[in-house]
């Protein structure tokens, strides 16, 4: 029985693929802090956008891998091959500043647990240093390589599933809130849950994901049929799954240690740090700082990747992480500066937890404009030949769109 499981896990790990380093990458810095932030402010009320956002992320997520399969192209080339040309403008004018912006959040949350660790450390230095060993990874290793890596990297947050199991919350009260979905109509709650829209079903992943299958594709010679597709959808789903599980966790363990010992508001990262005392005791902050660092580096190279396909097919240039450097110059210079421009955040005082907050709400006003196009490039024929959208991914992606839309236009008319 034992050696049947251990099969079965090793065949889901190989199938783990684009799909799965996509939903893992989703929890990063930003993410952890907007769960955090919310099971602190509001207890469990939160727990039920957990399972309600895991289809709206497959469906969007598996249109965008459609996407990149049948056009052999990204997200950005497909808009640019289809659209005007003012609204591809729009889009990455838009996009740009907004992930640069996530990528100095990361940083400097990965500086501040740097320091959490050594204070004798600035933590721009340590912002610093992890940004040099970044770059100089993407630019001297293929993708697949990075890939091996990130795929562990993944399992670090896996401690949020334990904490619950020594706090011993209320589970009917958490049943409730999960089964039950509660919404308060100030703006406190509804900053909350647009970043919580924003944070999981964020732009840049529209982005990734596409190029990542297109890429795939390329390098494995796919011709796209009903099994690629299938097998695409399955490794999607495993992605999603975990990122929603870790989501679910980190805001109950919140609920469960912050929000019941009075602790409704994070400002640092010692803050943050205090969910997994439980857990780790004096040691929470070593646990919750490899979390961060980990999560981090997953996510900074999605995100600075995400930048540079847009960009790079934006002007036509050659693109790809499995290009050599000097075969892709404008694509790997363009990551370099987004890396660097989301460096400089570090200097603008703002405080970490509040800029991984600000970058969550942003993604969330944003979003709504992209799943549009999405769903409108999924439903041309044109476009899409006999891979259009059906009608299960019509309404997932038109609740979606419906929901982000709803809870952006609540929360900027509530400021």
């Amino acid at each position: 029985m034992r050696k049947r499981w251990k099969t079965k896990l090793r065949s889901l790990w190989r199938v783990a693929g684009p799909g799965f380093i996509t939903g893992a990458s989703d929890d990063d810095p930003s993410g952890i802090a907007t769960y955090t932030q919310a099971g602190a402010a509001f207890g469990y009320q939160a727990l039920w956008t957990a399972w309600i956002t895991f289809p709206l992320m497959v469906s969007i997520q598996e249109m965008c891998a459609r996407i990149g399969l049948v056009q052999q192209k990204g997200l950005t080339a497909v808009i640019k091959a289809h659209y005007p040309r003012w609204l591809l403008s729009l889009l990455v004018g838009l996009s740009f500043p907004a992930i640069a912006l996530n990528i100095g959040a990361n940083l400097a949350a990965m500086g501040a647990v740097g320091n959490l660790l050594f204070p004798a450390i600035h933590p721009n230095l340590v912002s610093l240093l992890l940004l040099l060993i970044l770059l100089y990874c993407l630019i001297r290793f293929p993708y697949r390589r990075i890939a091996a890596v990130l795929k562990w990297l993944c399992l670090v947050l896996l401690v949020y599933l334990l904490v619950p199991f020594y706090t011993r919350p209320d589970i009917l009260s958490v049943l409730k809130h999960t089964l039950v979905p509660t919404i308060t109509l100030d703006a406190p709650f509804l900053a909350i849950l647009v970043a919580i829209l924003g944070t999981t079903i964020s732009p840049y992943l529209f982005f990734w994901q596409a190029n990542m299958e297109q890429e795939e594709a390329c390098r494995r010679h796919l011709v796209v049929d009903r099994n690629i597709i299938t097998h695409m959808r399955r490794d999607i789903r495993i992605g999603m799954f975990y990122s929603n599980l870790i989501m679910f966790f980190i805001m109950l363990t919140a609920g469960s240690v912050l929000h019941m010992n009075g602790l409704t508001s994070i400002a640092t990262v010692e803050d943050a740090a205090k969910a997994l005392h439980p857990l780790a005791g004096r040691q929470a902050a070593l646990l919750f700082s490899v979390g961060i660092i980990g999560t981090g580096m997953l996510a900074i190279p999605v995100l600075a990747g995400s930048v540079s396909y847009m960009v790079a097919e934006t002007f036509s240039w050659r693109e790809g992480l499995n290009r050599k450097f000097h075969r892709a110059k404008g694509f790997y210079y363009t990551m370099i500066l987004s890396v660097l421009i989301g460096f400089t955040i570090n200097f603008l005082g703002i405080p970490p937890v509040k800029a991984l907050l600000i970058t969550a709400i942003i993604y969330g006003l944003l979003a709504p404009v992209l799943i549009g196009i999405i769903l409108h490039i999924c439903n041309n024929p044109a476009v899409m030949g006999n891979y259009v959208n059906g009608k299960k991914a019509n309404f997932w992606g038109g609740l979606c769109l419906v929901l982000m839309t709803a809870a952006a236009a609540g929360f900027l008319w509530l400021l």
